[in-house]
């Protein structure tokens, strides 16, 4: 059994301690052995920076480390390329949520072992252990990176001196903080329910059975069961809330998609940068923030692309290892803009070590929401972060572009490969004869398509211009009077724009 211990000074993390609430976090990770992944012991989960390690992939066996490098260069993110996150890289993450939370970490403890004690999780022996680094470190919270059983989290409560969470409800809390709008807190309140309802039995003496005694013999309810009758009825209230919402954006949905128009939703995983790349590209101004899980209420803004299509871009909540399935399920309503999207932006850190695993837990959520199949492109972002001689040897593939949202390098090759990914609404070449009187029909065609000829004719003494414009299909419908042929099909002039912008994107 070996246990790596690290405590930090008070001034190790002061960028958390920004919530002024004096939470003093003891982290405690827990690697067992029958899932973990073949490393050598001498990997340390000490880190007194308050920045992650630079290098998390240190200790990973040779293959695994060409495994992950040549998963995030190819843009891959299914699971059989990732090697599955280890405890060290977990142990990190769960300081990173902490601190968004707004907690200081004062100290951490690696557990490794074959199996999960049912009592504890982790043996008693190591309760005690725990207990004494935590008070040396006068933690008054012990955070759990792993999902405590309600009579885990209870026995661990009685044993240790300050309260005990586990990383699901970290990450409730965190939402919680974030939850701006009435839908996304109805949200995040129908999840804390129904992870509480089975945790109630045991949290102190006001939930337990009504005690023996003089007053309190006779008929009556055990509070254990009033408080799962109140958290019930609550559930039902805020289920019905959430469905007049879904109703609502239901509306919504279907008044927007009597307009064809296209939503391209942003997807990854927490901290990758989509809000930074859904301000780039709509100057929406949302909030960007280097914490997890800035974003919880998704946002919709147009942008046009290069064809002089129109679409909505769709910015929505960031996905995370192990995301609790009461979070998955209470944000559907959220969600569904994923599931109704025409394309999906999944967004990737280039820069993380644990990139490829971060894509294959982004793929997993998005089976679950049966989103898998969804045309995607992959985004790599950060690449401001490399090296020049690296950036320039990054190669863009048929289903990966590398951007930096924050300095804006390369969207505008982006904006390309959406169009190219686009089938909604598809672009086709065609000539049109359009009197000059017909202002309306002119304006609409340089308005919404892309002229790539543009001739003056007088026919039998009426002024005409005859146009040969790339247009997608709905205008082409609006106009068909005046088209006279039609032409190349949408990846035929998707092909012919990114010859055009060629130029532009080597000499950048």
């Amino acid at each position: 059994m070996a246990v790596r211990l690290a405590a930090f000074p008070d001034d190790a993390r002061d960028r958390g301690s920004g919530s002024g609430e004096g939470e003093r976090a003891f982290l405690v990770g827990v690697d067992f052995r029958s899932h973990a992944s073949p490393r050598p012991s001498s990997v340390e989960a000490e880190a007194t920076d308050s920045k992650l390690p630079e290098s998390k992939s240190i200790g990973l066996p040779p293959q695994a480390r060409q495994a992950r490098s040549a998963s995030l260069r190819l843009g891959l993110g299914d699971d059989e390329h990732a090697v599955p996150f280890d405890a060290v890289e977990s142990l990190a993450e769960l300081r990173e949520l902490a601190i968004s939370a707004g907690a200081k970490v004062v100290g951490q403890l690696l557990q490794r072992r074959d199996r999960p004690d049912p009592a504890t999780l982790v043996g008693r022996g190591k309760v005690s252990e725990i207990d004494g680094a935590a008070g040396m470190a006068e933690a008054n919270l012990i955070i759990f990176d792993h999902e405590l059983s309600a009579s885990q989290l209870r026995n661990l409560e009685r044993e240790l001196p300050c309260r005990v969470v586990d990383r699901t409800q970290l990450i409730l809390d965190i939402f919680a903080r974030r939850a701006r709008s009435r839908e996304g807190q109805l949200q995040v309140e129908l999840a804390q329910l129904e992870y509480l309802l089975p945790r109630l039995a045991g949290r102190g003496a006001q939930m337990s059975q009504l005690g023996g005694g003089i007053g309190t013999r006779g008929p009556g309810e055990t509070q254990l069961e009033t408080d799962r009758r109140k958290i019930h009825r609550r559930i039902r209230h805020v289920k019905r809330q959430i469905e007049e919402v879904r109703r609502v954006r239901s509306q919504q949905r279907r008044r927007r998609e009597s307009v064809p128009v296209p939503v391209v939703a942003l997807v990854g995983y927490t901290n990758a940068g989509k809000s930074t790349l859904f301000n780039a590209l709509t100057s929406a101004g949302v909030t960007e923030s280097a914490r997890m899980f800035a974003t919880l209420d998704p946002t919709l803004r147009p942008v046009r692309l290069p064809s002089r299509r129109a679409v909505l871009l769709s910015d929505t909540v960031g996905f995370i290892r192990n995301l609790p399935t009461t979070l998955v399920s209470a944000f559907r309503a959220t969600l569904e803009e994923v599931q109704r999207a025409s394309l999906l932006l999944e967004v990737t850190d280039a820069t993380s070590p644990t990139a490829a695993e971060q894509s294959a837990q982004v793929a997993s959520v998005l089976r679950e929401l049966d989103c898998g199949d969804k045309p995607r492109i992959h985004v790599l972002n950060k690449i401001d972060l490399f090296e020049e001689k690296e950036r320039l040897r990054r190669k863009d593939s048929e289903g990966s572009v590398s951007i930096s949202a924050a300095r804006g390098l390369h969207l505008d090759r982006l904006l390309v490969a959406i169009d190219a990914h686009l089938q909604d609404d598809p672009i086709a070449r065609a000539r049109l004869r359009v009197p000059q009187s017909e202002g309306k029909a002119l304006a609409r065609l340089e308005a919404r398509s892309v002229i790539v000829s543009r001739r003056y004719r007088d026919d039998e003494g009426q002024a005409m211009v005859e146009l040969v414009v790339d247009a997608p299909e709905s205008l082409m419908r609006e106009l068909r009077r005046f088209v006279i042929s039609g032409g190349r099909s949408s990846g035929d002039v998707a092909a012919v724009h990114r010859r055009r912008r060629r130029p532009a994107t080597q000499a950048e």
